[in-house]
């Protein structure tokens, strides 16, 4: 992981492709020309002793986590509270979508063994009592890494009694076997991500669909298993207001009880470009929609990601 976390700095100002240069003569939420971020996009850097401290236990344990491969907004303020998002069986993925910086690779390394061990530890060294694990997608393997991510959970929770965790997985290709094998470790929470709108799908995901993300997510909750479902997307990539409503609409129809909308940030020069910034109000109303669907909960907002503030929205839930 070297030393990324000390040259991250996602709350600098930053000048992008996507902004004008007098911000004060255009609506700052179109995506047009070259600029700086609109203001609700600038926050103070974290402080604290927890940043190095996070970042040394995951350096130990050789652990990645989605927060450094995919350059995430939140990075710093995440570390400075003793949390991560566990990137688990490597840091490369068999799929180039558009909108994420993960390193892609046809044939990753294999699974190693000893990860559910380094991991569970790096969870007992940061005492963390809300665990989120994700993954890459492992398509160069038969069941997609599900049994992997299900002896990382077991492990996890014997090592840690009173834990709970949360699993942001792939579609397995469409594996009805492999989510299965998730469902089956009962995790509190399963969370996969439908990412975008129907009709940009094709153009922001590599090889997942729409409707095969519904799938996942429908076979989740009619397991009758004591689990949350959840889901995300990213808005600003060209989408409409209808179609994120419809979207919405598709989540609701799972049913999922938790979603998640985030402002769509380019992480590297090579990825997808901002279309438009998506105003705070903007998010509130999403959200107020979203509640009216039936949604037990709707966390929307510039910042937010799939793992943002999982504890807190966890812990939320438990009083619904």
């Amino acid at each position: 992981m070297g030393n990324t976390l000390f040259n991250h700095k996602p709350h600098a100002k930053r000048r992008l492709n996507i902004l004008p240069d007098n911000p004060e003569d255009e609506d700052p939420t179109k995506a047009v020309g070259l600029g700086r971020f609109p203001s609700w996009l600038h926050r103070k850097l974290p402080r604290g002793k927890n940043l190095s401290k996070t970042h040394e236990i995951l350096s130990t344990h050789r652990l990645p986590t989605v927060c450094e491969e995919a350059k995430c907004p939140n990075l710093l303020e995440c570390y400075s509270k003793k949390t991560a998002t566990f990137l688990a069986l490597g840091s490369s993925c068999t799929r180039a979508c558009g909108f994420c910086e993960i390193n892609f690779s046809k044939f990753p390394p294999p699974p190693q063994n000893n990860e559910p061990s380094r991991l569970a530890t790096s969870v007992r060294e940061l005492d963390l009592k809300h665990v989120v694990i994700t993954m890459v997608a492992r398509d160069d393997l038969e069941d997609g890494g599900a049994f992997h991510i299900k002896t990382i959970i077991e492990e996890v929770r014997r090592q840690n009694e009173g834990v709970t965790i949360e699993v942001l997985s792939s579609d397995f290709s469409g594996n009805k076997k492999a989510v299965e094998t998730l469902i089956e470790a009962s995790p509190e929470i399963f969370n996969h991500n439908i990412e975008t709108v129907r009709s940009l799908t094709p153009r922001v995901r590599h090889k997942a669909t729409y409707d095969r993300t519904l799938s996942v997510l429908t076979q989740v909750a009619s397991s009758k298993r004591d689990i949350l479902v959840k889901s995300g997307l990213m808005v600003g990539l060209g989408e409409s207001d209808a179609e994120i409503k419809q979207t919405m609409q598709d989540l609701a129809q799972v049913p999922c009880n938790i979603i998640t909308l985030g402002q769509y940030l380019q992480p590297g020069p090579h990825k997808l470009r901002v279309k438009r910034f998506v105003s705070p109000k903007e998010f509130e109303n999403y959200a107020t929609f979203g509640r009216s669907l039936g949604i037990k909960e709707v966390y929307a907002g510039p910042f937010v990601r799939s793992s943002y503030n999982a504890k807190e929205l966890f812990e939320k839930m438990a009083f619904k």
